[in-house]
């Protein structure tokens, strides 16, 4: 398939933001073409002072005043042809600031949609797309691969527009001097054609490659730095360095192998150009001893043959510049082009003010085709019922919060909230009402004040503090160098994982949902922080519907009922007295529990 239509969705992303700027565009075009016509001026003072001042060549009939005066007053005429060749200089200045400013301020805005735009169709995307990809690469997609759109999309076509009309002019003027030295001079053109042409086929597939391993290289970056203290718990530094070496050597040959491909064009176009030159010198020579030209009339042709080299080099330039873009526009397509998924679309039904009631009927999911983790699952939660999923690992615990959650779509089947298809809700607005507390602590790197008003951003500082007092945080929170306003590393590294938690429980309180899901928050944790926080939580649930991931069954008695999944499918269900009366599946899963801990 043909790249350009591989692009729709870029280039009609691109469309959108030139056509905003189409005056800033037309007003570039107006200085390119400015500086353009004073390059074509350049050399024309040179040959006056040449033709018509030293030797004295006649004006054409046409400027008598002007021949007239050259022969009366020959220093006045230098000085004021010598300024000439200066204000030449300044016009050329002007514009190309003029072009240089506006196609950098249209591509630094091009940047900034695109990101914006990238950015927001990530955060549509489905939760399967985001556990397939690396962070890394997608990082270096939304940064480093719109940088490099930049100079190509907002400037470079408004430059080819600039170099194409300049060598225009400049073919124009030496046709019109003298047609046969044209042609021997203008002879290398289709030759450089082929060369600039080449460049962009030869280039493209280099600056792909060279992208898609600096995509690697970022992920594998972004994994190592992550993962930081199990690197170091293993003693791994060393093989982690190694391995990125190894993957950062091959982004370099490939790196090198676009530089070559660059170089060895730039320096092609300049022989071509010299031959050129020497072409139209040798013969433009032989014309001027025979009188069929003036030494001015040479001075112009080589001026503009050297000249032309600049563009000539800068379309070679541009062609691999845009080969680089089109890699960067097709990893950039491939985001675009990836549907959002349907869970994460706004402009559904307002779901109301939630009761709570949850139904499962029938639904089979799984993550990938043809591996059901959940079969035909049916079940019911009741308004204000706290209920707990019990099973080995991998039976679908943590498959149904996501499910409830919205985080992916049943294969089969109806999950229903106040009994209506929660697939009909405008999903911002129904998450809003859930609240999750789950067993790792995420926290970002700005201020707790932040972090506890993450799901309510419009809290008053008075209401962040109730829900820190609520979640037993508000103690520690004072202490910490700027209370309220101390701003969190990354990982939160200052704070233990009890205090992460109640941060956690806290921002839950905040929200005041309608449902809640307890990841087993306390898993992880000692018995006296577990202890606060199952206090917490249990001020937390009133009045909520409760749903209750337990990986550790210590705590069971304190809810409504029980389900124990097996193989995606429900084996029993009851109280934890009664479950373990019955001494099935749960029974055998507590007792093993049970004796792995006095193990321990």
């Amino acid at each position: 398939m043909p790249t350009q239509q591989k692009l729709t969705r870029f280039f009609e992303l691109l469309r959108k933001h030139l056509r905003g700027n189409i005056r800033s565009l037309a007003l570039a075009a107006v200085a390119i073409t400015g500086y353009s016509a004073a390059e074509v001026l350049s050399p024309w003072p040179l040959k006056i002072v040449l033709d018509h001042i030293l030797l004295e060549k006649p004006i054409p009939l046409a400027w008598p005043t002007l021949s007239d005066f050259l022969k009366r007053s020959p220093e006045i005429a230098i000085a004021i042809v010598a300024s000439s060749i200066f204000a030449i200089a300044l016009v050329k200045g002007g514009f190309s600031y003029l072009q240089v400013y506006v196609t950098s301020r249209v591509g630094y805005q091009m940047v900034h949609l695109l990101r914006s735009e990238l950015f927001a169709h990530l955060q549509r995307l489905s939760m399967s797309f985001h556990n397939r990809s690396r962070t890394g690469e997608l990082l270096t997609k939304v940064t480093s691969d719109t940088a490099v759109l930049k100079d190509v999309f907002a400037g470079g076509v408004l430059e080819l527009l600039g170099h194409l009309v300049t060598l225009a002019g400049m073919c124009t003027v030496l046709v019109l001097l003298n047609a046969r030295l044209a042609l021997v001079a203008l002879a290398a053109l289709p030759l450089l054609a082929l060369t600039i042409f080449s460049i962009y086929r030869r280039g493209k597939a280099s600056a792909r490659s060279q992208r898609e391993r600096e995509g690697q290289v970022a992920a594998h970056i972004g994994e190592v730095l992550h993962m930081t203290a199990l690197v170091r718990a293993f003693a791994r530094e060393a093989s982690e360095t190694e391995r990125f070496q190894r993957q950062s050597e091959t982004t370099l040959a490939e790196s090198i192998r676009t530089a070559r491909v660059e170089a060895a064009a730039s320096r092609t176009v300049e022989l071509i150009n010299a031959a050129g030159v020497w072409a139209a010198v040798l013969f433009g020579g032989l014309l001027a001893l025979r009188r069929d030209i003036t030494p001015g009339d040479l001075l112009v042709f080589a001026s503009y043959l050297s000249g032309m080299y600049k563009p000539l080099r800068n379309l070679a330039k541009l062609a691999s510049q845009y080969s680089k873009a089109m890699a960067s526009a097709e990893r950039i397509e491939a985001i675009l082009a990836t549907e959002p998924d349907p869970a994460a679309q706004f402009g559904g039904a307002d779901p109301g003010m939630l009761r709570g009631d949850i139904e499962f009927d029938n639904v089979t999911f799984g993550y990938e085709p043809g591996r059901p983790v959940l079969r035909n699952l049916s079940f019911q939660i009741a308004a204000g019922e706290h209920l707990a999923l019990a099973g080995a690992s991998g039976s679908g615990k943590s498959t149904i919060a996501s499910l409830i959650l919205r985080f992916y779509q049943p294969w089969s089947g109806v999950i229903r909230v106040d009994g209506r298809d929660i697939r009909d809700f405008d999903a911002p607005l129904y998450r809003r009402q859930i609240g999750a507390v789950l067993q790792d602590s995420l926290l970002f790197g700005s201020s707790i004040a932040e972090n506890i008003a993450y799901g309510r951003p419009d809290a008053e500082h008075q209401q962040i503090e109730q829900a820190a007092r609520q979640a037993a945080a508000h103690d520690f929170i004072c202490a910490m160098p700027q209370g309220y306003d101390t701003v969190l590393t990354e990982r939160a590294t200052v704070l233990s994982g009890g205090q992460k938690q109640r941060l956690n429980l806290a921002r839950a309180f905040l929200t005041d949902p309608r449902i809640l899901i307890l990841d087993e928050p306390t898993a992880s944790l000692d018995a006296e922080s577990a202890g606060t926080i199952h206090g917490s939580i249990r001020h937390l649930q009133q009045g909520k519907t409760v749903l209750m991931i337990a990986h550790h069954f210590r705590h069971m008695d304190h809810v409504d009922r029980i389900i124990v999944l097996a193989e995606g499918s429900i084996a029993e269900q009851g109280t934890h007295q009664q479950l373990l009366r019955n001494r099935g599946y749960y029974s055998e899963l507590y007792q093993l529990q049970q004796a792995d801990e006095v193990a321990l």
